[in-house]
């Protein structure tokens, strides 16, 4: 009986070792992607683990250990869980491993999760609560696994990051909302800031559809944001469905000397027919009609309504509280040979001398693309329109540069077939849009995958002198909307040092984007992300100056 014991003790030592050796072979990969931390949603992946078993062996993940390390108190980080992968590699919220209440930076998460595949991938999520600073950050070390309960070797795949807080301005769905798409964001002159985006109700295409402007506030720097206000909405004009009465692209303003808000968007009426350019009778709720104002003839030479799409601007008086009634400046912008003339998204600008420039975009009148920008001397009263700056060229946003002149920052169509050159096109008029030059940077300084991008000056000061810089954000990479990056030039757009550039999301999303100054200190920004329809981060500039110092 005793050699049967000795035997069976014996056996258990040998099984577990081999068990303890096999674990021991178990690679486990460690990815830091930048991504960010959205306040009081449930999960927020953070890191990722990818188990890669060495054999068909039977595995099981026991512990986890996590050091929750960086600025953010313990107390604000409600929860850490470890979730499934889908298909696609995203986070599997359906599907929680296990979740631990946090009282401590050091977190141990048990767990008896059966490893039945070659590789499996899972996420590492947090839940943050109750914080009053968006300008914390989060880093989160993977500091053992035990697999088996023997300790595996993780091989991180680069440095731990730390991880920006953001918020939500709007989930996909929030709202009765499918989709909202297309930031603009601005500091009015009493710190409000504001919001303004594409509500699409009905799906995440671009018109022609069910489309309206929608804004949100912020009173406290974008911590909080009140209710969705529609501000542009055509409801059932002319009878037809609102399906086919969309309002799209919104532009903001603020009119730096009288504290006037202005919200430009296009409005589509019924469609056109996309090959001979007519006027489509007999639409209704039922019809499955559509067609976008930038391909085929979508939008065509005339001013009526059922010609072309329509240039449409509303004003708040009392910090966009209420809305002015619906002025279309179509007939006194447009001219008529232009298949289009539109809001190009975004936010304008006012510049030195009272003026207001708000950027836009067209066709002309053989259908290809320009950027201009639309200008009023009158505090919005009247606008005129300048000359193209460029063609095959849309969305654009303007900076006054120091001497006066007008920088405008444009998506080139051209970065979608040329591999050996990519990168932003620039122009600059010194005669507010009579004519227009390229800079020497054009299509050298900022790569771009053929996608909106704001160009934003932010003024502080310093030992009582104002200095000012230049921001730049898109999606930073030459054909992928990945990378949504900020970078700063400190010298007119010249140069973007490399060195000062901050990722906020290096997943794919929409990547459109928007920036302005908060106050001194603080650059705000809203931008489409992999996380959420739009997410706002703030920025501290001294950060960005600081870095620029060493």
């Amino acid at each position: 009986m005793m050699h049967i014991k000795k035997y069976l003790v014996l056996w258990m030592i040998l099984f577990t070792s081999a068990l303890m050796v096999c674990a021991s072979e178990m690679k486990v990969k460690i990815q830091n992607p930048i991504l960010p931390i959205l306040l009081n949603k449930n999960y927020n992946p953070a890191i990722r683990l990818d188990f890669i078993r060495p054999n068909k062996n039977k595995y099981q993940l026991n512990e986890l250990d996590f050091n929750l390390s960086g600025t953010l108190d313990a107390k604000n980080i409600y929860s850490i869980s470890v979730c499934c992968t889908n298909s696609k590699g995203n986070i599997d919220t359906a599907r929680v491993i296990a979740t631990s209440l946090i009282n401590s930076n050091k977190v141990n998460i048990k767990t008896n999760f059966d490893i039945d595949s070659d590789t499996l991938s899972v996420w590492i999520s947090v839940k943050v609560v109750n914080v009053s600073d968006l300008n914390k950050t989060i880093k989160i070390n993977c500091e053992q696994v035990i697999v088996n309960e023997s300790s595996v070797k993780l091989y991180p795949t680069s440095e731990s990051k730390s991880l920006r807080l953001g918020i939500a301005v709007h989930q996909h769905g929030q709202d009765g909302v499918n989709t909202t798409r297309i930031p603009g964001l601005i500091t009015s002159k009493n710190g409000t800031l504001m919001a303004v985006f594409d509500a699409r109700w009905d799906s995440g295409r671009d018109l022609q559809g069910n489309i309206d402007i929608g804004l949100k506030r912020s009173f406290d720097k974008g911590l909080t944001w009140q209710p969705l206000q529609i501000v542009l909405d055509m409801g059932t004009w002319g009878g037809l469905p609102q399906k086919y009465n969309g309002v799209s692209d919104a532009c903001i303003l603020v009119d730096n000397k009288t504290g006037a808000i202005f919200i430009a968007g296009l409005w589509m009426h019924g469609v056109l027919d996309g090959n001979t350019g007519k006027w489509v009778e007999g639409l209704t709720e039922k019809s499955d009609n559509w067609i976008h104002q930038w391909i085929k003839k979508g939008s065509q030479p005339g001013l009526d309504v059922k010609q072309t799409c329509q240039f449409l601007i509303t004003k708040s008086t009392d910090d966009g509280n209420t809305w002015s009634k619906l002025m279309n400046i179509t007939s006194t912008t447009k001219r008529p040979e232009w298949w289009l003339f539109a809001p190009a998204p975004g936010h304008g600008i006012t510049l030195d001398d009272g003026t207001l420039v708000m950027p836009t975009q067209g066709r002309d009148n053989t259908g290809k693309p320009f950027s201009n920008i639309t200008l009023s001397k009158d505090h919005g009263k009247t606008w005129e329109t300048s000359n193209p700056a460029f063609y095959d060229v849309s969305e654009c946003m303007a900076v006054e540069l120091k001497n006066g002149n007008i920088m405008l920052n444009m998506r080139d169509n051209k970065n979608r077939t040329d591999t050996l050159i990519n990168g932003r096109r620039i122009c600059v008029t010194p005669d507010r849009g009579q004519t227009w030059s390229e800079s020497p940077t054009s299509r050298k300084a900022l790569i771009e995958p053929t996608c909106m991008g704001c160009i934003h000056r932010h003024k502080y000061w310093v030992n009582g002198r104002e200095k000012s810089v230049l921001f730049f954000s898109n999606p930073n990479d030459k054909s992928q909307r990945i990378n949504l990056t900020i970078k700063v030039s400190f010298d007119e757009g010249n140069t973007w040092p490399q060195k000062n550039w901050i990722t906020l999301d290096e997943y794919k999303s929409a990547g459109y984007s928007c920036l302005t100054s908060i106050d001194d200190n603080t650059l705000g920004v809203l931008y489409e992300s992999s996380q959420a329809d739009l997410v706002f981060q703030q920025i501290n500039i001294d950060e960005i100056l600081k870095q620029n110092e060493k």
